[in-house]
């Protein structure tokens, strides 16, 4: 059985609505931040650098959420196009970008001290926000003109990846620097939508109490 080691709304959700989607067995472990699992022998014995999420495997333990996708993705021949097929190309391309490029630069939006320490944090978020902007952009427009699969409002481990990231972001102060609002972009807009009425996001978002409309808060 697959072993969640996760934290509420945060990147191990991502983890979490695939493993629902795909409907295998798997324990969820809560984190416990307070008491400092995170740097505990344990945790790093899991992850090396104490960060979230950690997914126990047959395999051993996974971390990197890019990674633990596509070893879910492959393990179970779903969510995503196979090896040897026609859009794995194009697949592992776009997860590839919207992991070094959007989900890279959330973590200056949200962590800006963490890049250049405190006194830098308000520079980092004037160069972090015009470029998430610019990531969905061209995620919308790849979207709206080439409508694959692997990011539609089918299921995908792609589809909830961006998806949950979009979650984050809407939840920022509207004018703040990478707040979005989902219905800014009608493409991936409709993507979010069709995932959070799935049953699998719902069971998701009832386990970490997230409510209902999960992926387009924003608008409701």
């Amino acid at each position: 059985m697959y072993v969640l080691h996760y934290w509420p709304d945060s990147a191990s959700l991502i983890v979490r609505l695939v493993l629902e989607e795909l409907g295998v067995p798997f324990q969820a472990r809560r984190i416990d931040r307070a008491a400092g699992e995170l740097d505990s022998p344990a945790y790093r014995a899991l992850h090396p650098l104490g960060k979230i999420p950690v997914l126990e495997t047959p395999d051993g333990p996974m971390f990197e959420t890019a990674a633990i996708l596509l070893y879910l993705s492959e393990r179970h021949a779903a969510l995503a196009p196979l090896p040897g097929t026609p859009d794995r190309a194009a697949f592992l391309k776009w997860l590839c970008f919207t992991s070094f490029n959007l989900h890279a630069t959330l973590l200056e939006v949200f962590y800006p001290d963490r890049v250049a320490g405190p006194q830098a944090a308000p520079q980092v978020l004037a160069h972090a926000g015009p470029r998430v902007t610019g990531f969905l952009q061209v995620l919308e427009r790849m979207v709206a003109h080439e409508a694959p699969a692997f990011l539609s409002t089918a299921p995908s481990v792609l589809g909830y990846y961006l998806a949950v990231q979009m979650r984050w972001l809407a939840q920022l102060p509207p004018g703040s620097p990478g707040h979005v609002a989902s219905t800014d972009y009608p493409a991936l807009h409709a993507v979010l939508a069709a995932l959070e009425a799935r049953p699998a996001a719902r069971r998701a978002a009832r386990a970490e109490a997230l409510g209902p409309t999960l992926f387009t808060l924003a608008e409701t």
